[in-house]
């Protein structure tokens, strides 16, 4: 594939950073992060499957989502900061599964136009340690966001077909 996921995880800080390109604009890519009808086909590993119980993306808004695999479900959940349309997102992210709650992420991501209909996405999370940034590193997360950037590039090939179903 020539669009590659770039993720940065420098030893001993407590941030990491995820870059993508895509060949569409950067309002498909914002959408596709703000749309629940789309978030809910591309985010995630493949072999998840995906469930959103709410996406408000808006300033103060508020998001929680589950992926689910062989009987057992993963809960995501946050807060929208700033929801800037096409430009950026930035808000906090949490995972439910571990033992104790506190292990919240900020994380902001823009969106850059790039020449000829491209744009980039670049991400960037600031964890309360080293330690859970480590931890989300090794739970396999630089897996899922590749996987779901795949996914989202099927998507967009998908809205730009032509309709052929109807006659």
């Amino acid at each position: 594939m020539a669009n590659k996921t770039v993720v940065i995880a420098e030893p001993n800080k407590q941030e990491l950073f995820i870059t993508r390109e895509f060949d569409v604009p950067r309002e498909l890519v914002f959408n596709a992060h703000v749309d629940p009808d789309q978030y809910v086909q591309w985010v995630g590993p493949n072999d998840l499957e995906m469930s959103i119980q709410k996406l408000d993306a808006r300033d103060g808004g508020t998001f929680e989502f589950t992926h689910t695999r062989g009987g057992h479900s993963y809960r995501f959940f946050g807060s929208y900061h700033e929801v800037l349309k096409n430009e950026r997102i930035i808000g906090t992210f949490e995972f439910d599964g571990l033992p104790e709650r506190g292990h919240v992420i900020l994380g902001k991501t823009t969106f850059e136009e790039l020449p000829n209909g491209r744009s980039r996405l670049v991400h960037q999370s600031v964890f309360m340690s080293v330690a859970d940034r480590d931890g989300m590193v090794q739970s396999g997360m630089e897996r899922g966001v590749r996987e779901g950037y795949e996914k989202l590039d099927k998507l967009f090939a998908q809205m730009q077909e032509p309709n052929t179903a109807s006659a």
